[in-house]
Order: structure tokens, then C-alpha cells, then sequence
């Protein structure tokens, strides 16, 4: 979403505006096209997803993951003042807190059964006796 908001606000830019804006660099290697990248220009990896296959690490990486995307649309909210933009980073932003909230109550409920045939206390995925006695 955030990249598809760029492309509209950069698409039909001319030369004059592509150097005024800062945006040179990164119009030599991409042009205006969509490319992933941190607004510091680290691009996207597939490294950011973080998963063990183990259910109470695995939410506590989402739950991190949904507070940190939240911090950035309040930053890019900090910053626009196009409503084009601002409306959709707000929606996105919202999404995160319900993503945040829905995750939070997967863990309450991962460990109020964590005594039950201590399935979650180990990664059922690879421990194959896991849960059985």
C-alpha cells in the first residue's frame, strides 16, 4: 500500500521535480517504479519475517511486528499533510492495532493451555513425541 501511495505521488514527475524532491537516487536506479525499500533506502528482504515454528515465539514476533509497522504510519502521519495520504496511512494504522489485538488474545489463549498435555511447550512441528506421554 505504502509503495502503491508513492507511485501515485511520484508518477508524471519531471526532472526538475525528481531533484527538488530528493528523490534522484533513488530515481537513477528505480525510475518511479514500485521497489520496497526502508525509508532510510535499506531495501525489503524476506529477512524481516521471522518465524521458529514455535507458537509463543512466533506471536511475540507478530505482536512486535504489528506495534512496529504502527510506529512508522504514525511517523508518515507525523509527516503528510495530503489527505490522498494521510486517509489510507490512518486505515493501515488502524489495522495494525486490531492485528495487534487479535494476536495478543491468540497468545492469552496459548497460555491459558499450556498445562494441557504441555502441547505448547514444545515445537510441535519438529518434536515428534510432543504432547504424548
Amino acid at each position: 500500500m505504502i509503495s502503491a501511495i508513492l507511485y501515485q505521488l511520484t508518477k508524471g514527475l519531471s526532472i526538475d521535480e525528481i531533484k527538488a524532491g530528493g528523490f534522484s537516487d533513488y530515481f537513477v536506479d528505480h525510475t518511479t517504479g514500485i521497489y520496497p525499500v526502508a525509508a532510510s533506502g535499506t531495501p525489503f528482504t524476506a529477512t524481516y519475517f521471522q518465524s521458529k515454528g514455535d507458537i509463543i515465539t512466533d506471536l511475540h514476533e507478530n505482536l512486535a511486528a504489528e506495534q512496529k509497522a504502527r510506529t512508522t504510519y504514525d511517523n508518515i502521519l507525523r509527516l503528510a499533510d495530503d489527505p490522498d495520504v494521510r486517509d489510507p496511512i490512518r486505515f493501515l494504522r488502524q489495522r495494525e492495532i486490531v492485528h495487534y489485538q487479535r494476536f495478543g488474545e491468540a497468545l492469552r489463549l496459548t497460555q491459558d493451555k499450556l498445562n494441557e498435555k504441555n502441547f505448547y511447550a514444545c515445537n510441535p512441528s519438529f518434536d515428534k513425541n510432543c504432547g504424548k506421554k
